[in-house]
C-alpha cells in the first residue's frame, strides 16, 4: 500500500492553500470576490497538484502540530543566521572561508526537499546551489567542516527532523 494521497487529496490541499492564499490578498466576503477566488483557486490546483506530494492528510492536527514547530525551528535558524551575518559585516576582521558542502538528505519527497533547499537559502550565510537526487550542494560563508555529515548536523538537520515528522 503507497503512502501516496490520492489525486482528489492532492488537488482539495492545494485548492484550500490557493483559497487561502488569495482569500489573505484580497479580504474580500463581496460575493464576486468569493466565487472568483474559487473559480481562479481550482484552475490553479488542477494544473498543479501534482507538484506538493501532499494531500488533505498532511492538516491532521499532528501534522499542524509539526509544521508549527518547522516555522519556529526555521524562525530560530533564521536569527541565529543572522545575528552571524550581522556580525561579519560590523567586525569585517572575523574569518571567512567561503565553500561548497556537500550532504544527503533522508527526505523522499520532492516537495520536501524543495522546503529543506529553501529554508536553508533563506538562511543567511548559506545558499542552497544545487539538489541532485538526495545529495544537497550548499554555499556556506563559513565552512566550519567540509565532512558530509558534520557539515549537514550544523547546516540542515534541524530542518530536516521536523520535516521527516511531516512529510515522511
Amino acid at each position: 500500500m503507497s503512502n501516496k494521497p490520492s489525486a482528489i487529496s492532492q488537488i482539495l490541499y492545494v485548492f484550500i492553500l490557493f483559497f487561502i492564499v488569495w482569500y489573505a490578498f484580497t479580504t474580500s466576503l463581496a460575493l464576486p470576490e468569493i466565487i472568483t477566488g474559487l473559480f481562479v483557486s481550482f484552475i490553479l490546483a488542477l494544473l498543479s497538484y501534482k507538484m506538493t506530494g501532499a494531500g488533505l492528510g498532511i492538516l491532521m492536527p499532528n501534522k499542524l502540530f509539526f509544521i508549527v514547530q518547522y516555522f519556529f525551528v526555521f524562525l530560530i535558524a533564521l536569527i541565529k543566521a543572522n545575528l552571524d551575518v550581522a556580525k561579519r559585516v560590523i567586525a569585517p576582521s572575523l574569518p571567512i572561508n567561503p565553500g561548497i558542502v556537500e550532504f544527503e538528505t533522508k527526505l523522499t519527497s520532492e516537495f520536501a526537499k524543495m522546503i529543506l533547499a529553501n529554508s536553508i537559502t533563506l538562511t543567511p550565510g548559506t545558499i542552497t546551489v544545487d539538489v541532485i537526487d538526495d545529495k544537497f550542494y550548499v554555499h556556506w560563508i563559513d565552512v566550519e567542516t567540509e565532512e558530509p555529515t558534520e557539515a549537514f548536523k550544523i547546516i540542515a538537520e534541524p530542518f530536516e527532523k521536523v520535516l521527516l515528522k511531516i512529510y515522511g
